[in-house]
């Protein structure tokens, strides 16, 4: 079992930038992959980005045009998602994904891989 906390969302204007962070209770957290999937207003949850288990991997789905950077801080158990140049079509609620894996290189860019989520964190933005 892991417990995610997703933090940093908020109103911004089109061109700032944010950095979201999941952060997870427990000490196994280094055993796990993780991802970011969004669902924006009316919309389908969609991937965002994912990092394998000893952040040495990422893999980015092609929406997010270069703009989104995934790091990962195994030693404060967090996962931070870096968004620049802000869009209004970002507004979005962002979740953070977990999944158990006994590979450290492997990522995982379906939200049917994640047993373990977030609440969400709210981004807006405004144009």
């Amino acid at each position: 079992q892991v417990q995610l906390v997703e933090s940093g969302g908020g109103l911004v204007q089109a061109g700032d930038s944010l950095r979201l962070s999941c952060a997870a209770s427990g000490r196994a957290f280094s055993l796990f992959a993780v991802g970011w999937f969004r669902q924006a207003p009316g919309g389908e949850r969609e991937f965002v980005g994912a990092v394998s288990r000893n952040g040495g991997n990422t893999v980015y789905a092609d929406s997010v045009e270069d703009r989104f950077t995934l790091s990962r801080d195994i030693p404060k158990s967090s996962v931070y998602l870096q968004i620049n140049a802000l869009k209004a079509e970002d507004t979005a609620v962002y979740y953070c994904a977990a999944v158990f894996t006994a590979t450290a290189s492997t990522t995982f860019s379906h939200a049917n891989d994640y047993p373990y989520w977030g609440r969400g964190t709210q981004v807006t933005v405004s144009s």
